[in-house]
C-alpha cells in the first residue's frame, strides 16, 4: 500500500486484493457485540469536507471510530472557509494540531493530490470525493459487494473480478463514481461497458479501458451487474436531455428491464437514489438490489484502507511487523 489513496487508477490488482480481504476481516466486526478494535487507538484523523455528504462522511467516521481513531470533523460552512480561508491555511492548520491522516471531499478535481503533494501537511490523505474526478473507496466498496454477490463471501478471498461483466449507466460526464469504478474493475480483470447519451459521455473517453454503448437494452442480457448512476444536475450548465421523462424511458431501469437481466445479476447504485428517474421504486426495493448492502459495505472498506494506510502497512524504526487484522480480531 502506498502512502495516500488519492485516485482508484494508483492501485495495483494486489494492492486492491488486499484491501478487499482486509474489508472481509473488518466486516467480521460488524457482527461482534463491541464493534471496535483497537488498532488506531492515539491516530487522529480529520475529516475535511468541503462539499455535502451523508453517506461517505458518515460512513468514514463509523470507520475511524471502530478502529479507536480520534475523530474531527470538519465542514467547510460555518468554518474559516467560508470567510475565504485558503486550503493551504486550512491545511497549515491541521498540521500544527498533528493530525495523522486527512479525509478529504472538495469540489476542485485535484484537490487531495495537491493537499498530498505540496508538503503543506505531513499525514496521509485520503479522497472521499474530488469534483468530477475520482472517489476510489467508492469504487472499493463497490467492487466488494460485486465480489460477495459474484464470487462469494468466502469463496472471494484473494480472488479479483476476472470475467465479469459491469454495466455502469447514466451521468458518466459528471460521474466521479464511473471514472473510479472503470479505473479499477478493469484493473481486477472486470469487462467494463458504459452505457449514457451521447451527450453525457466525456471528450476522450475512447482512451478509457471499457467499451461504450448508447443502447441500454443491448447490453442488460450480458450484464452480471448493472450500476445506475444518478443525473447530476448540480453539475450541469446546459440542457443533456429532453426531459425526466424521455431520460427514464431510455436509460432508466424498471422492473421489465430488470427481468432481462441474468438470474445471478445484481443492480447496484452509489446513492442518493432518485426514485422514478434512472431508477424505480419496484427496481430499488428488490432483492436484486444491493444499495444497503453497498453502504454497511463502506465501513467495511474504509476501516481496511485505514488500517493499512495507518497502521497494517507501516512498520516501525525496530522493523516489527505489523499484527494482521484476524489476529487483532481475536484479541
Amino acid at each position: 500500500m502506498q502512502r495516500h489513496l488519492i485516485s482508484a487508477a494508483d492501485l495495483t490488482r494486489d494492492d486492491a486484493v488486499l484491501i478487499l480481504d482486509t474489508a472481509e476481516e473488518m466486516a467480521r466486526v460488524a457482527d461482534r457485540p463491541i464493534k471496535k478494535l483497537p488498532t488506531l487507538r492515539g491516530r487522529t484523523i480529520v475529516n475535511l469536507f468541503f462539499e455535502d455528504s451523508t453517506r461517505t462522511r458518515i460512513s468514514f467516521e463509523a470507520a475511524e471510530k471502530r478502529l479507536s481513531a480520534d475523530v474531527i470533523n470538519f465542514t467547510a460552512k460555518g468554518s474559516s472557509v467560508s470567510k475565504g480561508e485558503s486550503l493551504k491555511d486550512t491545511a497549515q492548520t491541521l498540521e500544527a494540531m498533528g493530525v495523522d491522516a486527512v479525509v478529504i471531499r472538495h469540489g476542485a478535481s485535484g484537490a487531495p493530490y495537491r493537499l498530498a503533494t505540496s508538503g503543506w501537511i505531513d499525514a496521509a490523505v485520503i479522497n472521499a470525493g474530488d469534483g468530477t474526478h475520482q472517489h476510489p473507496t467508492q469504487a472499493l466498496l463497490d467492487a466488494f459487494t460485486m465480489r460477495r454477490r459474484l464470487v462469494g463471501r468466502d469463496a472471494g478471498i484473494g480472488q479479483d473480478l476476472s470475467g465479469k461483466r459491469i454495466t455502469i449507466v447514466g451521468d458518466i460526464l459528471h460521474s466521479r463514481v464511473a471514472r473510479s469504478n472503470v479505473d479499477l474493475l478493469h484493473t481486477l480483470g472486470a469487462q467494463v461497458t458504459l452505457v449514457a447519451p451521447p451527450t453525457l459521455v466525456p471528450v476522450g473517453i475512447e482512451t478509457w479501458p471499457c467499451e461504450i454503448a448508447y443502447d441500454l437494452d443491448s447490453t442488460l442480457a450480458k450484464s452480471d451487474a448493472v450500476m445506475m448512476l444518478r443525473v447530476q444536475r448540480e453539475r450541469m450548465n446546459a440542457a443533456f436531455f429532453p426531459t425526466e421523462r424521455e431520460y427514464s424511458r431510455r436509460y432508466g431501469l424498471d422492473g421489465d428491464r430488470m427481468a432481462r437481466m441474468p438470474e445471478h445479476a445484481i443492480v447496484m447504485h452509489p446513492g442518493p437514489m432518485v426514485r422514478g428517474m434512472e431508477i424505480t421504486a419496484e427496481v430499488a426495493d428488490s432483492d436484486r438490489c444491493t444499495v444497503v448492502e453497498q453502504v454497511a459495505n463502506g465501513v467495511s472498506i474504509r476501516m481496511a484502507v485505514l488500517y493499512l494506510l495507518l497502521g497494517g502497512a507501516v512498520v516501525d524504526s525496530k522493523n516489527v511487523p505489523a499484527v494482521s487484522p484476524t489476529r487483532i480480531e481475536e484479541k
